[in-house]
């Protein structure tokens, strides 16, 4: 999978033109590369299209056109595209309530390290998480996380082979299992890989 370049950006002037169009492409197609475990948590796998326009977007509020912003930007975005052997994702505790989500993070402590996706016979592969910097503490977690999954060689010929990619968390406080994610998410990922 490519890097996002300074180069593939558009200019804040041509990227508010195509603003509405940019963006409903996008909202569809992170909708396909979603993925629900269980009811309170979310896995939104990126691509270089994703974040692609998450940094557009940034840049378009903050209102960023210099080249060392717009260079940080990249920086920080960069290391979070796919690089054809691992799935990468931003994971999302969701909890509507506020006071329900403090007691919740309080308990799901760990569920980053606990995420894990499997393909067909093959090990759980866990997911790394917050490489970037720490997001839980001797208290908590953080309802986001920054993760993802290394897959063997293995692995992604059974994947490409139609094998099923089961997803989960075995957290003992938050314990869900997806036989096999949809279709279509399944064949976003698939073209992830090398």
């Amino acid at each position: 999978m490519s890097q996002i370049t300074r180069e593939s950006l558009l200019t804040l002037e041509a990227y508010e033109k195509a603003r509405p169009e940019l963006r409903r492409d996008a909202m569809a197609r992170k909708g396909h590369r979603k993925v629900f475990i269980g009811p309170n948590v979310m896995m939104q796998f990126e691509d270089e299209a994703t974040l692609r326009y998450q940094i557009q977007e940034i840049l378009r509020v903050e209102k960023t056109f210099d080249e060392a912003g717009i260079q940080d930007e990249l920086e920080a975005y960069n290391p979070l595209v796919p690089d054809g052997a691992n799935w990468k994702a931003t994971q999302m505790i969701e909890f509507t309530d506020v006071e329900e989500r403090q007691v919740k993070l309080v308990e799901l402590r760990g569920l980053e390290r606990h995420t894990y996706i499997k393909i067909a016979n093959h090990d759980k592969v866990y997911a790394i998480a917050d490489e970037d910097l720490p997001r839980e503490n001797e208290e908590k977690t953080s309802a986001v996380h920054f993760m993802r999954f290394e897959l063997s060689t293995e692995m992604i010929a059974a994947a490409k082979n139609g094998d099923p990619i089961a997803m989960g968390i075995d957290l003992p406080a938050y314990h869900y299992h997806i036989d096999e994610i949809a279709p279509e998410t399944q064949s976003l990922l698939l073209a992830d890989l090398n």
